[in-house]
């Protein structure tokens, strides 16, 4: 039977438990409509990375290793190997005015963002506003049921995967193509210099493709 290695392109379809068997998050349609979870029916679909490369939770990538291709198995993660554990540093006591600068009326129960952290206000007294930026899951012991579908070994599809997950672009709206042995790869932005670098020797080491990049003209 085919086993999962490092670096290996993957299909997995996966559904993400809490210990009493809440999903709360998961790639199967049934799956959040039995869960009531609102969702986009053209969003649900099989995931598509590349193992080892922390495109999923850690302990679920790390334990992808050794798995067989199109049999079930369950990982059970503790806080540090998912969603990391609950810090009280996270927690912070906030004047009412940051929230009036941002004309927010804030109460319990309210998302508030703050230099890029998304946090949850807990408390509102005496002017002062207590907001926690852990995750929502931060602390919890977590249970995933996944299935690798297959592996991944067209170049084409390894690069547009990785792409899409890394620049969060939906693959439709990138253009590659492989020819002998070199890919190029239209995008609808311009990616700095630096970065491209980066990526494109990322690239080389999984693909062992040399891949350039262009920007996608909309005729």
């Amino acid at each position: 039977m085919e086993k999962i290695q490092n670096k290996d392109f993957i299909e997995i379809d996966y559904t993400g438990r809490l210990e009493d068997g809440t999903i709360f998050d998961t790639t199967k349609e049934k799956a959040a409509d039995d869960a009531k979870i609102p969702h986009n029916h053209n969003n649900l679909k099989p995931a598509i990375i590349c193992v080892g490369e922390k495109q999923l939770l850690p302990g679920l990538d790390k334990g992808l290793e050794g798995q067989e291709v199109g049999k079930e198995f369950l990982l059970t993660l503790q806080p540090e190997d998912a969603f990391g554990k609950r810090d009280v540093k996270n927690v912070e006591m906030m004047p009412l005015s940051v929230f009036k600068e941002h004309k927010m009326q804030p109460r319990p129960g309210l998302q508030f963002d703050a230099d890029g952290r998304r946090g949850v206000i807990t408390k509102v007294a005496g002017g002062r506003v207590i907001v926690n930026f852990n995750h929502p899951l931060a602390g919890k012991t977590v249970v995933y049921t996944c299935t690798i579908n297959k592996k991944i070994t067209d170049i084409k599809e390894q690069i547009e995967s990785f792409l899409s997950t890394t620049l969060r672009i939906g693959r439709e709206h990138m253009v590659a193509s492989i020819t002998e042995g070199k890919a190029n790869v239209e995008l609808p932005l311009q990616l700095p210099p630096q970065f491209t670098g980066a990526l494109t020797e990322k690239l080389k080491e999984l693909t062992k493709v040399d891949v350039e990049f262009k920007v996608k003209v909309n005729n």
